[in-house]
């Protein structure tokens, strides 16, 4: 692991979702028949979800080592990192039968996440530290690590075992924005998806009405 860290707040543009948060099998190619559930449920291959899940380890041990027992913000801050992971996880669960609910779900996710992205800024101001400019060097490295395909914890434990609170709070922030950005991407397909395919009720209306015209002399 490395030697930089600390980032600043900001817009996490394109590059830092460089990889699709969809893998092949998230769309049904054309020419296959329609499904009346549609192949969802792979939430560990989800950008989102693997950033997401990094951000519970990180909070949760940050909140443990770092804030009083008897502060609030405790099981404020790690319900809201487990709310923004589990949310995409049921999302993604739900996708199979109710494209409604996924969305549902995913802005719930997305919603605990920015709930978290403010503790931690509270954290910090409240502390009169400085949240990362987004395009300083150390902003910047860790959105660079942070892009890494799978991540996980372990690729920012040397930061947490070595490095002071408002540095690991700025990392938080970085893969926060960075999480933000892919679910923000992830909504925008699922409610282009929803206006073009619609829902459950909808798919199953069409793959009955085809296999009535295809099979008449079974009506």
């Amino acid at each position: 692991m490395a030697r930089d860290p600390e980032e600043k707040n900001g817009n996490y543009g394109k590059n830092d979702a460089s990889h699709s948060q969809f893998p092949d099998s998230f769309h049904s190619p054309e020419d296959e028949p329609e499904r009346v559930a549609a192949p969802r449920g792979d939430y560990q291959t989800l950008l989102s979800f693997q950033k997401a899940e990094v951000i519970y380890d990180l909070t949760f041990r940050f909140a443990k080592k770092h804030l009083h027992w008897s502060d609030r913000t405790v099981d404020q801050m790690i319900q809201a990192a487990r709310s923004g992971k589990k949310n995409i996880l049921e999302g993604s669960k739900a996708g199979t039968t109710s494209k409604k609910m996924e969305i549902k779900l995913t802005n719930v996710a997305r919603s605990s996440l920015e709930e978290l992205l403010d503790d931690y800024r509270d954290y910090l101001r409240a502390r009169d530290h400085n949240v990362w400019d987004k395009d300083s060097r150390e902003a910047q490295y860790v959105r660079k690590l942070g892009r890494k395909t799978p991540l996980s914890y372990e690729d920012f434990r040397e930061f947490f075992e070595t490095r002071p609170p408002e540095v690991i709070a700025n990392i938080a922030i970085c893969l926060i924005h960075q999480t933000n950005y892919l679910i923000d991407q992830q909504l925008k397909t699922l409610d282009r998806e929803f206006v073009e395919q619609g829902g459950l009720t909808e798919r199953m209306h069409r793959v009955r009405s085809k296999h009535r015209k295809n099979n008449p002399s079974r009506q």
